[in-house]
């Protein structure tokens, strides 16, 4: 595991000890974060759990003064103590609330806010008499209220209604205004903002994903949902704005969340910190940075950010673009089956890898030619998506071009050592088919070089790189690194340390 700063200095042995502590104890999180409570005398027997495999670490740790002062005001102020701090986290969840009040007590935790990836978040529809059904039944719901599109997906398959699902998902890009909507006669809402109850991973034997273990870990830790804990759900179709961009969608849940930031925050008298995972860390970073910086001084404590798909892009969404993807989970469907619906999102083209990193490297290899970041334009035009040239051109590019730092304390948390496409071979130019790969490093979806890319600017930017904190986690995944115990166990320990960290 690698932590920096934008600066690096030597890790001492003592500093090494309580690095590996973190990550090779193994709890097994049965007291931290199982799905139902177990009782204390159950915690107690359970034990330490057995310790993971010896892994290789590659360890350095940041010079930062802002932080390194920060931090040694808060935290205990000897290495032993420091230890001490961290084995709290092996005792029955009774004991280890009592002993780490002395440190962070209930009360004294900054309101933290969840932003799932990009498969979470429910959605309601409503059908008006505008709406025309390319089947008589896809109208059956017409004029009868908000009823769950994205939410319980065992209703698509009794209502035989997979196919309306599909229809009434889909998004249409009206170039006179620049942006994205629904089909004329639908409405759709996220319901329940505020609440992390208000997303969840729709294949109902992986409760832990979305959030899920780590919402259970926050809660053992005393968070209580819609007190010190809330869920930023948001329309999982559309992609957030960079500043200066247009979207109706993202205007209006962006002053959601900042009403809903500022009343926790003066309930609390506290500042927040906003979590984001995968999708749902790059619309929490573009949510800061739409924010006015006053603003955000005033009531942002701390960014954390676990595999952020952010704006340099990476090679997994073309993959997902050209053959299709079960990133939605859908019973009975395939990825080709769902693959125009997915297309018509912006969230689908909005990740594309950018050329100021992948250069003039070929990423996708056919027979006939091959395709560069520079030649994203001509890849839509090849695998029959000409109508995605121009919202990629006006939505997604300036995005791309975009490396404005937020300006608030920020971590940010990836997976690497995992096999990660770089380069897709569709040799036949069947775009239907799975393509081959080669590949490189990073957490098996996100690559290496783009997360190296976001680390070099934000330590470019003066206001930023006193104030950013890189953690890269040794083979944690990119959809795994909120649920698997050594690395969700490391994210967890960051959010105890920003509670501690004075403001």
């Amino acid at each position: 595991m690698t932590s920096v700063g934008c600066k690096q200095s030597k890790m001492t042995l003592l500093d090494m000890t309580i690095e590996r502590v973190i990550e090779q104890v193994d709890t097994s999180f049965e007291d931290v974060v199982a799905v139902e409570d177990a009782s204390d005398d159950e915690e107690a027997a359970s034990g330490m759990g057995t310790p993971t495999e010896d892994p290789i670490f590659l360890i350095t740790i940041e010079d930062n003064p802002t932080y390194s002062k920060q931090r040694s005001s808060s935290m205990p102020s000897t290495p032993l103590q420091r230890l001490l701090s961290l084995l709290l986290l092996l005792l029955p969840s009774s004991l280890r609330e009592h002993l780490s009040s002395r440190y962070v007590g209930v009360d004294q935790f900054h309101p933290i806010f969840l932003v799932p990836g990009v498969s979470c978040s429910d959605l309601e529809a409503r059908l008006t008499e505008a709406y025309r059904p390319s089947v008589p039944h896809c109208g059956a719901m017409k004029g009868k209220g908000w009823f769950g599109l994205w939410k319980n997906n065992s209703e698509l398959l009794a209502h035989d209604y997979v196919q309306c699902f599909q229809e009434q998902m889909s998004l249409v890009y009206d170039p006179a205004v620049n942006d994205y909507r629904n089909l004329p006669g639908v409405e759709t809402r996220v319901p329940n903002f505020g609440s992390t109850r208000a997303f969840s991973h729709k294949n109902p034997v992986k409760p832990e994903w979305c959030l899920g273990k780590l919402r259970v870990a926050l809660e053992k830790l005393g968070y209580r949902d819609g007190d010190t804990m809330f869920g930023a759900p948001y329309d999982i179709r559309y992609a957030p704005p960079v500043p200066g961009q247009t979207s109706e969608v993202y205007s209006r849940y962006f002053k959601e969340f900042m009403a809903l930031i500022e009343i926790a925050s003066k309930k609390k008298q506290k500042k927040v910190v906003i979590f984001g995972h995968s999708f749902g860390g790059m619309v929490a970073f573009e949510f800061v940075r739409n924010t006015p910086l006053a603003w955000r001084q005033r009531y942002i404590k701390h960014l954390v950010l676990v595999a952020p798909t952010l704006s340099n892009g990476f090679m997994e969404p073309v993959k997902n673009f050209a053959a299709g993807t079960d990133i939605l989970f859908v019973p009975t469907t395939t990825p080709l089956s769902t693959r125009s619906m997915w297309r018509s999102f912006e969230s689908a083209i909005v990740n594309f890898p950018s050329p100021a990193l992948f250069g003039h490297k070929p990423l996708v290899i056919t027979k006939q030619r091959n395709y560069s970041a520079y030649d994203m334009e001509h890849f839509l035009t090849a695998v029959g998506f000409s109508e995605g040239i121009e919202p990629f051109r006006k939505r997604a590019i300036p995005k791309m071009m975009n490396f404005k730092a937020p300006m608030v304390p920020m971590t940010y948390i990836n997976g690497v050592g995992n096999k990660t496409p770089l380069q897709l071979v569709f040799w036949e130019n069947d775009f239907d088919a799975s393509p081959e790969a080669v590949y490189g490093d990073g957490d098996g979806k996100i690559n290496l070089n783009s997360v190296l890319a976001f680390d070099k600017e934000m330590c470019q930017q003066p206001g930023q790189k006193n104030q950013f904190k890189s953690i890269k986690i040794d083979k944690a995944q990119h959809s795994t690194i909120v649920t698997d115990d050594f690395a969700l166990q490391r994210v967890i320990q960051e959010i105890i340390e920003v509670n501690k960290v004075s403001s």
